[in-house]
């Protein structure tokens, strides 16, 4: 047994034991599998749950209900408000903080009304080298945290939602609409979507991997490295200009470094001192 497929086996022995399991469901592949995992040791005992908000993009609601139309599990949307508690808005460096204390929350009363006898996410072990102030919600209604536990990597994921053939197995890392806010600029449901509107011009130029950073009156598009030559070029520059200008922006710029997951978090140190 190849130890991809001994952490494989672990993860089925722990789900295995749990009476019952409501899922924290994005529709990213981390949850997506751990979703698949459970549904293939708990049948109908394992529900996924969405949240819907303005800070979930109609992308990630397309890829969510793709997943679940293949693993034909259990599934079910909720809507959350973290917009309308103001720590959220205000964009602080723990704003993830309040929006998995929302969902959390709401998942342990779902999980009481209805019986289930945990909830669980995707977190896995490459999550802890970044900031992720949504874990300490995460331990504070003691979330499971099955993939964490016996040490799946992103990379591990990815193979295994490969092998059954999950339809976001190479989808490119997304987070929420509100991580592309810099820092300090209040979320609102205006701003969530000037970026999503931005991020939806730049899927139909043809680019796979990128974001539209928003430091208020100036996008920071950012794209791979792999693509970046054909963003560089004049051509592709002034459809960029012509796409965010119209949006509101008043100054466009291109990231060189790419693209970056978590980019914004390069300057919590300065905010934080």
């Amino acid at each position: 047994m190849t130890e991809l497929e001994t952490k494989q086996h672990r993860l089925e022995v722990q789900l295995s034991k749990l009476p019952s399991l409501i899922v924290a469901y994005s529709g990213g592949v981390d949850s997506a599998y751990l979703a698949h995992a459970a549904h293939q040791s708990l049948g109908e005992r394992m529900l996924a749950v969405t949240a819907l908000s303005a800070s979930y993009s109609a992308r990630d609601r397309e890829a969510a209900e793709k997943c679940v139309a293949h693993g034909r599990f259990r599934h079910e949307f909720i809507a959350t408000d973290e917009l309308a508690n103001p720590s959220y808005r205000a964009n602080n460096a723990d704003r993830c903080y309040y929006c998995k204390d929302e969902l959390f929350a709401k998942l342990d009363v779902m999980a009481g009304q209805r019986g289930f006898a945990a909830v669980a996410y995707g977190i896995n072990k490459d999550d802890l080298g970044d900031w992720r102030p949504g874990q300490q919600a995460a331990r504070e209604h003691q979330v499971l945290t099955p993939l964490l536990d016996v040490g799946m990597t992103k990379a591990d994921i990815r193979e295994l939602s490969r092998r059954v053939e999950l339809p976001v197995w190479d989808r490119p890392a997304s987070a929420c609409l509100s991580s592309r806010i810099a820092y300090g600029i209040e979320v609102t449901p205006e701003r969530l979507a000037v970026v999503e509107k931005g991020e939806e011009a730049l899927r139909g130029l043809g680019f796979r991997q990128f974001r539209v950073r928003y430091h208020d009156e100036l996008a920071r598009i950012e794209i791979s490295l792999e693509e970046l030559p054909r963003a560089l070029d004049p051509a592709m520059a002034r459809k960029f200009v012509e796409i965010f200008k119209a949006l509101g922006f008043k100054f466009v710029t291109l990231d060189l470094e790419g693209f970056r997951s978590g980019s914004m978090n390069s300057v919590l140190v300065k905010i934080q001192k």
